[in-house]
Formats: structure tokens, C-alpha cells, sequence
């Protein structure tokens, strides 16, 4: 039974030309955060419309340590899932050395954990974890993905400087990765993609008031792009304010097209290669 939700957005689709003709695709969610307590009540049910309208592969992403737990799990329940386990700057505060044991167990015991993250600087709210502190658990947490052999998830915000210092000191690109969320210059993007990274866009590159992302999209190699949406969070336009999901896909492989000036088709073939080679699926 499909929920109210699917011919909500199925109807929205519709009305912004988004499946007025037949598009082949598999799409790819490179970061998203399933477990949320927003997906309690329908998680079940929103994951078995993912493969109905193309969601072919989901990689739900930690930002503590409880949900990189509840990431292995979701990957374990169902098959079109993958894993990254990680501790997100905002969440650092308490991290010890055991908890990277048990990072580093997590990845060795689970074969669908395919990346440590998401791990960065986030310099937004003052009361965060002091700047030093973040900056430890981050190296820490790269050090961590260099012994393991794995790509990485970051995320950065209002901390551009210290971000690429970090991750140029410790070649932090030598696995690949994303820069989740990308939301700076294209001039770093260019730094970051040189580096070996890969950039993550997602609902925002729709928004009015996205005049740089849009930038960098044009600027940068499609064969660079990856695309996410940050469920429950940043849902594009016309949904933006509620809760995100892959569903809203289209809209962001739309935009992106419209920016690039390529079918949307394209857009959908050159991403998901793009991430099953990020994160070694074959």
C-alpha cells in the first residue's frame, strides 16, 4: 500500500514537468540519515518506494556513534543500502579512544560500511565544541579512514580554511570522498577535486539564493558530481521547509542538468558511476 506521501510527490512531479516523459535512470543517494527519529513512524514504507521510483542504491551516512550503529543496521536489513560510520564535528564533544575501537570494528566486521563520515569542522553555532576539539577528532577520525583504507564523508561549515589545511597536510584525498554539502567557492571546489575528492549537491542547488553552488556546478566536471540530499534535512523547491527524502531526487538531477545544459539522463548515468566508484561497489 503506498502512503499519502507517494502521490503527494508523485503529483508534484508531475505538475513540474519532472516525469512527463519516460527517463531511464538509477539513482544513487550518497548521504542520506534514514535512521532519524523523523522516519519512525513510515521508515518501512518510504524505503520500499525508494526502488519503485528508481532509488536504486542508499547510502545512509552517522553523525554519532548511535547512528553509525543504526547505519550498519539499516544496511543489514535491507539489500539496496550501504553504510558509512563516522562522528560529525557538532557531535565530538565526548568522543574517546574507544569509541574509534569501535568505528574501526564496526568497518572491519560489516563488508556494506563503505566510508568513514561524516566527519569535518562545523564553525556555525558557538556552541559547538571548542574549535581545537573538533579539529582533534577530526584528524583522528582521517587517521582512522587512512588505516582502513576508506573514503571519507565531510562535512564543513563556516570552516573552509582549517577544513583544507587538514585535509592537504594529511592527503586526506588519497582514498577519495565528498565534500558533503558543498557550499564554497569554485575556486576549492576546483582544490578539492584535484585533491581526489568528489562534490556532493543536493537540495539547495535549487534554491533562489544559491547563486555559488549553481557556480560551482557549471563550472566543475559532471564525472566530479555526486548527488545527496541530506534527508531529513534540506529538501529542494517546492518542498523545501519539510522533511527530505531520496523521492526528491529528480528535482536536484533536474536542476543540474538545467545548469549544465545536458539531458537529465546523463546527469543520472554520470552520478551514479561517479559514487558506486567513490565507494568501490562493483
Amino acid at each position: 500500500m503506498r502512503s499519502c506521501l507517494y502521490f503527494e510527490i508523485t503529483g508534484r512531479l508531475k505538475q513540474a514537468g519532472v516525469q512527463d516523459r519516460k527517463v531511464e535512470k538509477m539513482i544513487f543517494e550518497t548521504h542520506g540519515h534514514y535512521d532519524d527519529e523523523q522516519f519512525d513512524e513510515d521508515r518501512e514504507q518510504l524505503i520500499a518506494e525508494f526502488l519503485e521510483k528508481d532509488i536504486d542504491k542508499v547510502m545512509n551516512v552517522g553523525a554519532d556513534m548511535q547512528s553509525s550503529r543504526n547505519s550498519v543496521e539499516l544496511a543489514g536489513k535491507y539489500p539496496h543500502f550501504y553504510a558509512a560510520v563516522g562522528v560529525h564535528p557538532s557531535e565530538v564533544g565526548d568522543l574517546t579512544e574507544d569509541d574509534m575501537q569501535a568505528l574501526k570494528q564496526m568497518t572491519l566486521e560489516n563488508p556494506k560500511v563503505k566510508a568513514i563520515g561524516e566527519i569535518g569542522l562545523d564553525y556555525h553555532f558557538d556552541d559547538d565544541p571548542p574549535r581545537d576539539v573538533q579539529k582533534k577528532w577530526f584528524i583522528r577520525q582521517l587517521e582512522l579512514a587512512q588505516e582502513l583504507g576508506m573514503p571519507i564523508i565531510i562535512h564543513s561549515r563556516d570552516a573552509a580554511s582549517d577544513t583544507m589545511e587538514i585535509l592537504k597536510d594529511m592527503d586526506g584525498g588519497r582514498n577519495g570522498g565528498v565534500i558533503h554539502c558543498y557550499s564554497y567557492s569554485v575556486e576549492q571546489a576546483r582544490e578539492y577535486i584535484k585533491m581526489g575528492f568528489n562534490i556532493g549537491v543536493g537540495g539547495v542547488v535549487t534554491f533562489k539564493n544559491s547563486r555559488r553552488l549553481q557556480e560551482v556546478v557549471e563550472d566543475i566536471p559532471l564525472e566530479k558530481i555526486v548527488l545527496e540530499t541530506d534527508s531529513p534535512y534540506m529538501a529542494p523547491v517546492p518542498f523545501r521547509g519539510t522533511r527530505n527524502s531520496a523521492l526528491y531526487i529528480p528535482y536536484i538531477a533536474e536542476k543540474i542538468a538545467e545548469i549544465k545544459g545536458v539531458p537529465v539522463e546523463k546527469v543520472y548515468e554520470t552520478t551514479y558511476a561517479n559514487a558506486m566508484q567513490m565507494y568501490r561497489i562493483s
